[in-house]
């Protein structure tokens, strides 16, 4: 990744500021170092692919607090902006039963999910509100959906999942909160420079969605085919009630990977808005859906993804 970083600050004109500070944000010297002279800090880093409840808690909360701790010593931040995701919704007890937008509420219980990242990324976000407001740093949340594009090759699990061998098309006429990831950056850059914005949560999608029907139809014509088989909401909600009810029988022998709570996150019907991101931000996505998921279909069968 480093490697990666100094390829493209490479490509700025000669003019072009670009610091690259290598560290660990576990580490508090590193923060005050990376932190030194900021005016704006994107704070991206989460740890993804942690299955761990500690490493994901260590890697996305204590990392935040390090870094808002470093910027109050150092007294020279304008805005903070933590860069959070979708997974964060409980996509229950909302105002418009379809609509997720950002006034829907955040997972009250994200350990009951079973997903060390949603939990991360909850506490990540109540830390950044807490030491923002007893700092008085300037705080801007935006939370991404699905970023997808060139070099990230894995199906989301909105779309299904391969767990038990073939792959269970969960998705069905659910539509899927993409972002491509050119779009998603423009729209996180301007979350941390528009003025006047701060104390707001902003969600990243773009336009014209697809379904997950169409997505996978699309996924096997452009990279490779596979059977699959579509399990209608009912039965899937049905499938995850009873797995939830066995973990909790079995006292967690068999981990509550498949539960209530996921299922209404990931393939409950949901409509999405970016409405807000539009009005308030000004940001438009430049990259339409058609055109992202052609690069993302072509970089997939270069690669020779697989589901």
């Amino acid at each position: 990744e480093i490697a990666r970083l100094k390829a493209l600050s490479g490509h700025h004109p000669n003019d072009a500021r670009v610091q690259l500070i290598v560290g660990n944000l576990l580490s508090r010297e590193d923060c005050n170092a990376a932190t030194k002279d900021a005016a704006v800090i994107y704070h991206l880093a989460a740890g993804t692919g942690q299955k761990s409840f500690p490493d994901a808690f260590m890697n996305s909360v204590v990392t935040t607090r390090n870094l808002l701790e470093a910027a109050h010593r150092n007294r020279c931040l304008r805005r903070f902006v933590t860069v959070s995701s979708f997974s964060v919704y409980s996509n229950k007890q909302k105002a418009r039963w379809r609509m997720l937008d950002e006034s829907c509420p955040v997972e009250p219980h994200p350990h009951l999910r079973g997903e060390s990242y949603c939990f991360a990324k909850v506490k990540q976000e109540q830390i950044a509100n807490e030491y923002c407001e007893k700092y008085e740093i300037p705080h801007v949340i935006v939370r991404p959906g699905y970023v997808y594009g060139p070099g990230k090759q894995v199906l989301t699990g909105r779309v299904g999942i391969d767990t038990f061998g073939i792959f269970l098309h969960l998705g069905g006429s659910n539509t899927l909160p993409f972002t491509y990831v050119d779009n998603c950056s423009d729209a996180i850059a301007l979350a941390g420079l528009k003025e006047g914005v701060d104390g707001n949560v902003f969600n990243i999608v773009d336009d014209d969605l697809p379904s997950s029907r169409r997505f996978l139809r699309l996924y096997k014509k452009n990279v490779r085919r596979f059977p699959s088989l579509y399990i209608p909401h009912v039965a899937s909600y049905v499938l995850c009630y009873l797995w939830e009810r066995y973990s909790e029988w079995s006292q967690g022998q068999l981990p509550p990977a498949f539960n209530r709570d996921r299922w209404h996150a990931y393939w409950k019907n949901t409509r999405y808005s970016n409405q807000k991101l539009k009005s308030t931000v000004g940001w438009a996505p430049k990259v339409t859906t058609a055109e992202g998921l052609r690069r993302y279909f072509e970089s997939c069968a270069r690669q020779g993804s697989h589901a």
